[in-house]
């Protein structure tokens, strides 16, 4: 059976914890491997990106390997035929499919269809490979995870699910405010809260960021939720990560964004270009972390 990347959980403890380390050695050393070597990876993108498809295909060539890429308009997927008939017909083709769409089942049907490992490049309920890559953006800087207190400050969105998510292998404080109607996975939220994870929600951003080590947040609108911006804009008036707010986070807190930012709306012009800011290096960590996802689903 393969090994697929469909969500942090896949990996279980020993597997987040082998994956972190892995990823910060690959970008230590600058590593190129053969991982992939004569494989193929197809990328089914549902949804358009920047960093996601050139990290990815970076990562694959990295490995060794080369890619196929896909789009609706590409391809079977904007028409009729099966979702489950394309991941057998892939299956038979390529080695590796790594797909960016929007409900989580479309991920979860190319699994169990498929006879290859899958991976999940970004869906509505999650973006594993992004927070991963955040939790390596931290570690760099902050080996014991267990002394960083985390801030999530907006919407209880993909990324917010999937630092739950992380929350359950990994030993920081995850500190979230939400607007009323804006929550998270409360299924997700239970599960993690049973397996230990330090998690503390609340409505107001200011008590959510206060200490915090790292300032995590995110649009408010995410792709496909366009004609919800104004609704949007009202329910998260006060949630803009400002200078005001960023002062009440620790002295020496860090803000982080998983990109594209919407300037102005967020977060601010000057936190962005801040001296306090990092998204640039999350942002390059997706490539190693993702070189090290990779390398996982392919070596038993």
């Amino acid at each position: 059976m393969p090994k697929h990347f469909t969500r942090i959980r896949d990996l279980g403890f020993e597997g987040a914890w082998k994956v972190l380390e892995r990823a910060k050695e690959m970008k230590d050393t600058g590593y190129r491997g053969h991982t992939l070597e004569g494989k193929v990876a197809t990328l089914i993108f549902e949804k358009a990106s920047t960093r996601t498809r050139i990290s990815f295909e970076v990562a694959v060539r990295h490995l060794g390997g080369t890619t196929i890429f896909m789009t609706p308009a590409e391809s079977q997927l904007g028409r009729s035929e099966p979702l489950r008939d394309t991941a057998r017909v892939i299956s038979r083709y390529t080695d590796c499919m790594i797909v960016r769409t929007f409900g989580q089942a479309k991920i979860d049907e190319l699994a169990s269809f498929g006879s290859i490992p899958v991976v999940n490049a970004l869906t509505d309920e999650g973006h594993p490979c992004q927070v991963m890559s955040d939790v390596l953006t931290m570690y760099e800087r902050t080996p014991d995870l267990s002394q960083v207190r985390v801030a999530w400050i907006g919407d209880g969105n993909n990324m917010a699910n999937s630092w739950i998510e992380a929350a359950m292998y990994f030993p920081f404080e995850l500190f979230m405010a939400f607007p009323e109607g804006y929550e998270p996975d409360r299924q997700l939220l239970g599960l993690a809260l049973e397996a230990g994870a330090k998690i503390f929600l609340t409505r107001d951003p200011h008590m959510a960021i206060d200490g915090a080590h790292y300032v995590n947040t995110d649009v408010w609108a995410s792709m496909g939720q366009e004609e919800e911006q104004k609704r949007r804009e009202a329910a998260f008036k006060g949630f803009c990560i400002d200078d005001a707010l960023m002062g009440r986070a620790h002295p020496d807190a860090k803000f982080m964004h998983c990109l594209p930012a919407h300037r102005g709306e967020e977060v601010t012009d000057e936190v962005m270009e801040s001296p306090a800011s990092i998204v640039w290096d999350q942002a390059e960590n997706r490539l190693h972390m993702q070189k090290a996802i990779l390398e996982w689903v392919f070596t038993e």
